[in-house]
């Protein structure tokens, strides 16, 4: 399969950051969060994703505060965040730094209260009866219908309002799976128009590559990560997952990363809960295997509790414990294009070892980049020979700076989730 669209330039090394704005701070508006953004950027954050930022909708709302994805209005600002203005002068601030920010973005139904149901009562789904209908058990919110083209018109108009308004620089599409990819590839045609835009899809089918999306999720992969967490898969199921999504995916696709997200945390549980000790380990994972890593707010904080959704509910950002880490793997890969997104990365190289199902080793390669990567992806302590004639020489240890001598045949001895990431001299 081939994309018959260019990624933005700007984003080829690119990581993402997932801001709740509701629960970022005491306040949670966007006035509160401004002052975060420059520690973002020393941290080496690049593309800020901000959930939904529109207004949600009052009528049949779940909870006090409602849920950010029942939308009764497009193209306004929610008040409980502030003000247009407000918005602005974060994505200027985001701008003035070399950052980047996409907005999330709801096409597949709206809040009860969303003008169209009265005026337009054509673009939404309806039942045996003629009734509108909810998607699914979300019962604050109407199906729209794709079948309507004019639909189709007024969803891009309202899409282009926020580029033309804000300068925003792109789009997360809130479960895009459900809405056709054709409507998706006119949006993307439209869209690059006015400015050549990010487009990332909640979704992970491969079609969405070819003329929307520059970026998809890993729903597989992180299941069986998290399988492999509690001893359930193993190293080999990792392999076979990656083996059988690349003949899938254009190698132009880049596939997101993550240990948490909005939805994980609070409807699944905190990293911790779904990779126990394992958590960093495949949080590294993330950031060397082929993909565009996800970081979700509260995470360099050590989040440790599921963040309610129709409540407030504020991060604690008392202890920034893992910045550091993360700043480090966001360096890593800025240093090392072989470790860059789709195309502009490399391939996955697979080597041996003599544990197979329980320690992963691979190499990333491009020019004078070579990074390799070898993880206990077990529970227990072990040793292994790793074999890797093509990848001989004198590397250093990522974390701790220490020179790693690798062989043909090189001997390892292994805590239980210890990684090894090493850079050749």
């Amino acid at each position: 399969m081939k994309k018959s669209f260019s990624h933005p330039d700007w984003s080829k090394k690119s990581n993402i950051y997932e801001v709740n704005i509701r629960q970022y701070t005491k306040e949670g508006t966007f006035k509160a969060f401004l002052p975060h953004i420059e520690r973002l950027h020393k941290m080496g954050v690049d593309i800020l994703w901000i959930m939904p930022i529109s207004p949600i909708g009052k009528l049949n709302r779940k909870g006090k505060l409602g849920s950010y994805y029942a939308i009764s209005d497009y193209t306004a600002i929610n008040p409980e965040f502030g003000t247009m203005i407000d918005f602005k002068e974060v994505v200027e601030k985001v701008h003035s730094l070399g950052m980047h920010i996409i907005i999330d973005w709801v096409a597949n139904h709206t809040a009860w209260d969303h003008h169209w149901v009265g005026t337009n009562p054509e673009y939404y789904q309806k039942d045996a009866d003629g009734v509108i209908k909810s998607p699914f058990d979300w019962t604050d919110a109407l199906a729209l219908n794709y079948e309507n083209k004019d639909l189709w018109k007024a969803m891009i108009d309202s899409m282009k309002y926020w580029l033309e308004e804000t300068d925003i620089d792109g789009f997360r599409c809130d479960v895009a799976m459900l809405v056709p990819v054709e409507f998706w590839n006119e949006a993307r045609s439209e869209l690059d128009k006015i400015k050549h835009v990010f487009m990332l899809a909640e979704a992970e089918e491969p079609n969405q590559h070819e003329k929307a999306f520059d970026a998809s999720y890993t729903w597989e992969l992180f299941k069986i990560m998290q399988k492999v967490s509690k001893g359930k898969n193993n190293v080999e199921h990792i392999f076979e997952e990656i083996e059988k999504e690349k003949p899938l995916f254009p190698k132009s696709a880049y596939r997101m990363l993550f240990t948490s997200n909005h939805d994980e945390n609070s409807w699944n549980g905190t990293e911790f809960e779904l990779f126990g000790d394992a958590a960093r380990t495949f949080s590294v994972l993330t950031f060397v295997m082929p993909g565009i890593p996800l970081i979700y707010n509260g995470q360099e904080a050590g989040l440790n509790r599921r963040l309610e959704f129709f409540e407030k509910d504020e991060i604690d950002w008392t202890h920034l414990y893992s910045e550091d880490y993360y700043r480090h793997m966001i360096n890593l890969r800025n240093n090392n294009s072989a470790l860059w997104n789709g195309e502009f990365g490399s391939d996955l190289i697979k080597f041996d070892n003599s544990l197979p199902s329980k320690i992963l080793s691979f190499a990333r390669q491009k020019g004078n980049n070579t990074v390799l990567v070898i993880c206990n992806l077990s529970n227990e302590s072990v040793d292994s020979t790793v074999y890797s004639s093509f990848f001989e020489g004198i590397y250093t240890n990522s974390f701790t700076n220490e020179e790693l001598i690798i062989t043909t045949e090189t001997k390892f001895q292994f805590d239980p989730w210890q990684y090894y990431v090493a850079e050749l001299h």
